[in-house]
């Protein structure tokens, strides 16, 4: 699980980093305001879950149940793809039903951080 995770939580991060750079250099001067600050949002939480996901690897051979981390890790994952993937596309595209996709991401996200917990509440015992 440990080089999964941070394979995955790397790759991640990288195209957060290249997608910020992307929109703020390429996207700024052709997206309104609003849509630009929903791009950015998708960015912000794309990088703050690539890090989770590098978190899960790290710690996952330190906490008691790694099934526990692994789900932990895939939610992480899942709320990447529909958070930060539907605001992409709904910045770009304008289209305005995929914002009915993004809290299914936020959901996978809190997910992610409960089962996360859960796992350091396990190690404990």
């Amino acid at each position: 699980m440990l080089n999964l995770f941070l394979l995955i939580g790397s790759i991640n991060m990288a195209i957060a980093v290249g997608l910020g750079a992307f929109g703020a250099h390429g996207l700024q001067p052709k997206l309104t305001e609003k849509m630009f600050n929903i791009y950015q949002t998708g960015v912000q939480y794309h990088m703050i879950h690539a890090v989770a996901i590098i978190l899960v690897a790290i710690i996952s051979d330190r906490l008691g149940d790694p099934t526990i981390l692994f789900w932990a890790g895939w939610s992480f994952v899942l709320g990447v793809i529909f958070f930060s993937g539907s605001l992409y596309v709904l910045s770009i595209s304008g289209v305005k039903i995929l914002g009915a996709i993004t809290p299914i991401g936020g959901v996978l996200f809190i997910v992610g951080w409960i089962l996360l917990a859960f796992g350091a509440l396990k190690s404990f015992s």
